[in-house]
């Protein structure tokens, strides 16, 4: 009978699982094993570059996990990577709604589901990194990738990225990215951020803190420079912040091919590893060692970390290993669906023949109108390296019709304003579903790539690779033309316009006209301006890029199966020179404090829809609000909530903090915590809220202070609510 010997990766698990106070000296020992070569091959991906990319390009991006850090002869698993953050872009996974969707929801128990979800579909596949975790601040609305954040206020970040942090790690590696800036897209390569440590430190930096303390297990770095250092070797914000200040303890990598530009440096930095293939570290860092650029100090730091993180994750994990069946599963596809209802945003529903004509009542309807380019096309968002391949995407015109059987369904799909109106007219309802899609916005890789000298050499030489030579003169001919290398079709990048097309104002207009029960759905990821259309119509929901189960889920919410009860996770302004400038194209840029709501209320500029905004179909009264507790940065708010409609709905709680007398150059209000509720008609009920301080707070060269020693807070349904309820209280101290 044939036995096997256990690895030593194995032998140094069971020693961590049996003591984890061991877990130090167990890297310490499988570290002593690896040869310098071992070592070096830890840092960076595990297949040669245009090998890989060949692959990539011929078989789609991530299609399998991407492996770094993988050592065969000691057992060693390596980091198995699965972008994200809708879903698993690996196999024909769920397609959630994108996170700014997830994030309307402002229910970080239901964000928590979908990591559990999406951590099962990816370690079903084989993968155990996580490169979803996407909390970038999106200073500006018109950023392509803002469907891949949650919001634009820090403390919204912080707790969802937490939430969707603590769900994946039952199963896979968390990895919170880009750190840091980065929201801008088609600049993203060449661009250098300028920001003052106030700024950094209050602003674009809380949420990741909050995350790492949640306990992520990697941090991906962003391709832009931060105060003129890329931020892939940049050690203030690597070894200074993200590990000195906050005490990181796991991973970092840096994103893909361009995520650094200097081997040596980027080492000594702090960056751990280089993904996702076998490049500028295999190429350079012999060199830099030999010559001292770098020491054998700096490589043992790293690959000490990359065990770690491993042998970490792996004493940890608390699920099972599931199969296949749990990918696209019908358990995953009914969250998908109540995630998206969930989402949706009612911004306006006004009566028609004496009530608000949603929701609609399905036994009424005879006849309903579905129009617009977007009714019957699957959105899911765009098509760069967070696309998932759902099996199956349901639309808004197969979820209207699968929700009205019987009901006859007229609809246009042409940009065609008289067709429109006429298929509008007589009907008992027409929904119109307008907005964006990949070719508007997303991730981008166009001409910029494939004509700048700067990214060209940090590719590999292609002397000893036909492949490689193959993909460079290919790249060549596709100089000037917007491509993607990760498979997408749509130009994507930046919006150009937080508007709609001049058709679809036409269109809805038109439709207007010719039937006064209309309704106008908005599939989006950030805000769009709608002063030249928005008074000629009843109805208004935004109902996002919303997954897999999004038309089931638009129908569910238009007639009224589920409550609309959403909340905008940003601002939206009446006009764009309400926003902080935004050049697309800019090569250098400076990020201060003000953005979203905080520069509305800061320059007294009254938004069409604030932060927190959003209807229901029932209403909703706030009473008895009192601070019950504090804490270290924190306070505990109590209110009665009373759903005063005649059915059930959903709530949420808001809280938000003035710091009296701080002055002009601190936000007049900024978000604490929230909290979601739902209540039958006429139930009340006590929520507490827990609210952090920490947006109170001012950053000084000693660290922060709090930035006035009187708070007023206030309990609110959005930010600025005339009906909110209003509390005083010190500053908290470190009370238990």
């Amino acid at each position: 009978m044939s036995t096997t010997t256990p690895s030593l990766f194995s032998l140094a698990l069971e020693q961590v699982r049996n003591d984890p106070d061991r877990l130090d000296d167990a890297v310490s020992g499988l570290l002593a094993e690896l040869t310098a070569e071992e070592k070096l091959a830890l840092l960076d991906g595990d297949v040669p570059f245009w090998d890989g990319l060949a692959d990539m390009l011929q078989n789609g991006y991530n299609y399998v996990p991407i492996e770094m850090g993988r050592t065969d002869r000691v057992g060693l698993p390596g980091l198995k990577f699965s972008d994200g953050p809708r879903g698993v872009v690996m196999g024909g996974a769920t397609a959630f709604p994108v996170s700014m969707a997830r994030g309307a929801t402002w229910d970080v128990e239901l964000e928590e589901q979908v990591g559990v979800a999406i951590g099962r579909e990816a370690r079903a596949q084989g993968a155990n990194f996580f490169g979803g975790v996407c909390i970038n601040l999106p200073r500006h609305p018109a950023w392509g990738r803002v469907q891949e954040t949650y919001g634009e206020d820090p403390v919204l970040l912080g707790e969802f990225g937490a939430a969707l942090t603590r769900g994946t790690q039952r199963n896979v590696m968390a990895v919170v990215k880009h750190f840091a800036l980065n929201s801008m897209e088609n600049a993203r390569f060449s661009v250098d951020v300028t920001v003052d440590d106030a700024a950094l430190h209050e602003v674009f930096l809380p949420h990741f803190r909050r995350v790492i303390e949640e306990g992520a297990a990697g941090v991906m770095t962003s391709y832009n420079s931060v105060n003129g250092e890329w931020a892939g070797e940049n050690e203030t914000l690597m070894e200074g912040v993200l590990r000195g200040r906050w005490g990181f303890a796991g991973v970092t990598v840096s994103d893909f091919i361009w995520g650094l530009r200097d081997a040596g440096k980027s080492l000594r930095a702090g960056l751990d590893v280089e993904e996702p293939f076998a490049q500028q570290r295999a190429q350079h860092l012999p060199d830099d060692l030999e010559t001292g650029r770098v020491s054998w100090e700096h490589v043992d730091r790293a690959a000490r970390r990359i065990i770690r993180t491993q042998l970490s994750h792996y004493a940890s994990l608390v699920e099972e290993q599931p199969g296949l069946q749990v990918v696209f599963s019908p358990e995953h596809r009914a969250l998908a669906r109540t995630v998206a209802a969930t989402s949706m945003v009612l911004l306006k529903n006004e009566p028609v023949d004496g009530r608000p004509l949603l929701p609609l009542d399905a036994a009424s309807l005879s006849r309903v109108a579905v129009i617009g380019r977007l009714a019957d096309t699957p959105n899911t968002g765009d098509h760069g390296s967070s696309d998932v391949h759902s099996p199956e995407v349901v639309t808004p015109l197969q979820g209207i019709t699968r929700a009205l059987p019987g009901v006859e369904i007229v609809t246009v799909g042409d940009d065609d304003a008289t067709a429109s109106a006429t298929a509008a007219t007589g009907a008992d309802a027409a929904i119109v579903v307008v907005g964006y899609t990949a070719e508007d916005e997303g991730e981008f890789i166009g001409s910029s790539v494939f004509s700048d000298p700067a990214l060209w050499t940090m590719l590999p030489p292609t002397d000893d690779s036909p492949v490689g030579q193959a993909l460079v003169a290919n790249f060549e001919q596709l100089a000037g033309s917007e491509v993607s290398i990760v498979g997408s079709t749509g130009a994507g990048g930046d919006r150009e316009s937080l508007r709609l097309r001049p058709v679809d104002v036409e269109i809805i207009r038109a439709v207007a006209a010719a039937n006064p029960r209309t309704v106008v759905a908005i599939v989006t990821a950030g805000a769009v301006i709608t002063e030249e259309w928005r008074d000629s119509v009843p109805a208004m929901l935004l109902s996002w890029y919303s997954g897999s189960e999004g038309g089931s889920a638009l129908a569910d919410v238009l007639l009224g199966t589920v409550d609309a009860s959403g909340r905008l996770p940003f601002s939206i302004p009446t006009s764009e020179e309400h926003l902080p400038f935004f050049d697309r194209d800019a090569t250098a840029i400076t990020y201060d404090k003000w953005f979203g709501q905080r520069l509305l209320d800061r320059d007294g500029n009254a938004a069409a829809f604030p932060l927190g905004y959003g209807l229901s179909y029932t209403s909703f009264e706030l009473s008895e609000a009192s601070v019950v507790g504090a804490g270290d940065e924190s306070l505990r708010v109590q209110v009665t909530v009373s759903n005063t409609g005649a059915r059930g709905g959903r709530h949420v709680v808001e809280v938000y903090g003035r710091a009296l007398d701080a002055g002009a150059d601190f936000p007049t209000r900024v978000l604490l915590g929230f909290a979601p509720i739902s209540l039958t008609a006429g139930q009340s009920e006590t929520v507490t809220v827990a609210a952090s301080t920490r947006p109170l707070q001012r950053w000084t060269d000693d660290g922060f202070v709090p930035a006035s020693d009187t708070l007023e807070l206030e309990v609110a349904a959005y930010a600025g609510d005339p009906s909110a309820l209003t509390l005083s209280t010190p500053y908290p101290d470190d009370r238990a």
